[in-house]
């Protein structure tokens, strides 16, 4: 493994530059977009969807997570993410809604390219769905093929691993929820998140970037909302430290893989508040009683000595995920570099990805 990587190195990564402009890339949409969520969401209350359908993969599937426990916890309409195998593979036909009844389809893409994302959102938008398009590139097949399109406002993003498109789609899905219900709380809560974001990306988890320079695997875990960036982490681990990492939420862990979290095991638990995040701080007293070696996200104090603690802001529990995960994507730059990765070109990876 390289030795731990110079502050100077650290910053000169594009990731890392990206990730920076989070922040300003949330302002950008919410500005860009706001005349244009405010149609959707009248549109919306007037539809009102029975589903929500999800289209995406990788980070942006991620972001789909998200909108499921957004959509099923704030307005109550059950939310699914397509199978797009089903369509691109074995050519099925998304069933028509009956009379009265409606389809919400959520596409989320930095690139908008991907043939099997795309015959996807043509079917559901051919069976009757209104299709609303959360993706950073305005000229792509995507955006054409949506009724409503949303511009993640991220500009160029040149490292494979997406950082700031990824934050800006969170903060799209929690924008077009607070226009659905014409949530005036929210929408404020939205408006104060870009400074958030950028105090987050400041925060020191440098004590994670040295307990994992030589680990092989880890499980990362939160639940509810949180469980979006859970599932992104270990992503951002696996492309730019070569790394392991699992995620689980809360309560699944339980259910099985817990059994091999014993002393010594890496987990790092994202508490974004709430009920859920009682849960997760359970969790990691549990973990930490058997030895594992325990990070807490959290801006609780913790109940066991074992757990360290990493700085988080307080945020409400919907917005938190989006605040959170700018940290780590700080960390996880730093790990890279630290463990002789190149965050910016994983191997055998490209910035689009192309699936059928």
């Amino acid at each position: 493994m390289a030795d731990h990587a110079s502050d100077a190195t650290v910053a000169a990564t594009l990731m890392y530059a990206e990730a920076g402009e989070a922040g300003a890339t949330i302002a950008r949409f919410l500005d860009r977009n706001r005349a244009t969520l405010a149609t959707l969401g009248a549109r919306l209350r007037a539809l009102a969807p029975a589903i929500v359908v999800t289209c995406a993969r990788g980070s942006s599937d991620h972001a789909a997570t998200y909108a499921k426990y957004m959509v099923e916890t704030l307005l109550g309409t059950p939310t699914a993410s397509a199978a797009f195998s089903t369509v691109s593979l074995y050519d099925a036909q998304p069933a028509r809604a009956g009379a009265g009844v409606s389809t919400l389809c959520i596409a989320i893409s930095q690139s908008g390219r991907s043939p099997d994302l795309l015959a996807t959102v043509e079917r559901q938008r051919a069976s009757g769905a209104l299709v609303v398009a959360l993706v950073n590139d305005e000229g792509s097949p995507l955006a054409d093929a949506a009724d409503v399109v949303l511009p993640l406002c991220a500009g160029p993003e040149k490292s494979v691993a997406a950082t700031k498109s990824y934050i800006a789609s969170l903060a799209g899905i929690a924008a077009i929820v607070a226009a659905w219900r014409d949530d005036a709380a929210l929408r404020a809560d939205l408006a104060a998140l870009p400074a958030l974001v950028d105090i987050a990306f400041a925060l020191d988890w440098s004590s994670v970037t040295r307990g994992l320079q030589d680990a092989t695997n880890l499980f990362l875990v939160s639940r509810g909302y949180g469980l979006a960036i859970a599932q992104e982490a270990a992503l951002k681990l696996k492309e730019t430290c070569g790394l392991h990492g699992e995620a689980f939420s809360a309560a699944e862990v339980r259910h099985g893989p817990m059994a091999i979290v014993r002393a010594g095991f890496p987990v790092i638990a994202f508490d974004t508040g709430g009920i859920a995040g009682e849960d997760v701080r359970a969790l990691a007293d549990i973990f930490a009683e058997r030895g594992a070696r325990v990070w807490l996200a959290s801006n609780a104090e913790t109940s066991h000595a074992g757990i360290e603690r990493l700085p988080a802001l307080a945020v409400s529990p919907e917005l938190a995920p989006i605040v959170m995960i700018a940290s780590f994507y700080r960390m996880v730059n730093a790990l890279a570099l630290a463990r002789g990765h190149d965050p910016d070109q994983p191997p055998y990876l490209a910035k689009v990805t192309r699936t059928r």
